[in-house]
């Protein structure tokens, strides 16, 4: 099979433990780009908080893409035109803030490019730290969100928030996409908006299949798009149960996981043609 994109989640996938790329993984993902294959970060950040990586990457260079917000945003990285956008209301900001009170959680969502929260917690501080973006304390949550927002992230203890979780799943299927990019973060999308439906709407546009498609990751946003994809492939530091749903499991983010995949599929065929 000859692959034409590659989809990656950022942390804990494309990024090591510093939230920096290896020099191996960089070669191999800018020699795909340079033989026309395009590469498309997918991940849950913000996307103000994927600019640098994209950058390092070259995507505007060679026309790739962005998935930002869980699959919330789409953007082609060369030209900067939105393909695809979706939003939470206000009323479901609301909504989404009294559950919130309910099963004693914290929230926080993004305006422009800050995260707004009414709450100073240490799982806040380290989305600002991924994403470079500032955090704005508010004293009323629901008064501080003034427009429509992509998504709103329920974040706390990981023990906790996995009963919230399973809870709230079953309460806002029909409402809300609802899933957890880490321990301690569960995010809150418009119904039906994942990276998997997303990377469906992309490669339409694209004329690309699914079976020309490798997608990588290591959390639980990330199992829609690596059970679309014709090439799944699941971390070795992901969870078993994301492994399982995987066609194939490579190595850890720390041991340049992303770079054998990409030299085993798609470079070594490359040099075969």
């Amino acid at each position: 099979m000859s692959y034409k994109m590659i989809v990656l989640d950022l942390d804990d996938t494309l990024l090591r433990d510093d939230h920096t790329i290896s020099n191996r993984t960089k070669e191999a993902l800018m020699k795909a780009q340079e033989n026309g294959v395009k590469v498309v970060l997918a991940s849950g950040r913000p996307t103000f908080g994927m600019l640098p990586i994209a950058d390092e990457l070259a995507l505007a260079q060679y026309g790739s893409f962005i998935l930002s917000f869980n699959g919330g945003k789409i953007i082609n990285y060369r030209t900067k035109e939105e393909l695809f956008s979706s939003t939470l209301s206000l009323s479901d900001v609301k909504r989404l803030y009294e559950l919130s009170q309910r099963e004693g959680v914290m929230i926080h969502t993004y305006v422009g490019n800050e995260i707004i929260t009414a709450v100073d917690n240490p799982y806040t501080t380290i989305e600002s730290q991924l994403t470079n973006l500032p955090i704005k304390l508010v004293e009323d949550f629901v008064e501080g969100v003034k427009e429509e927002v992509v998504k709103a992230l329920m974040i706390g203890e990981p023990d906790k928030l996995k009963v919230v979780e399973a809870k709230l799943q079953a309460e806002l299927a029909e409402d809300f996409s609802v899933m957890r990019s880490k321990p301690f973060f569960l995010e809150f999308t418009e119904k039906g908006v994942t990276k998997g439906t997303s990377l469906n709407h992309l490669i339409k546009e694209l004329g690309i299949t699914r079976e020309e498609v490798i997608a990588i990751g290591d959390s639980y946003n990330d199992q829609e798009m690596i059970e679309f994809a014709g090439l799944g492939v699941a971390m070795g530091n992901a969870p078993d149960d994301i492994k399982s749903v995987a066609n194939y499991v490579t190595d850890t983010n720390m041991n340049d996981g992303v770079a054998k995949v990409v030299e085993e599929f798609v470079l070594r065929d490359l040099v075969t043609i």
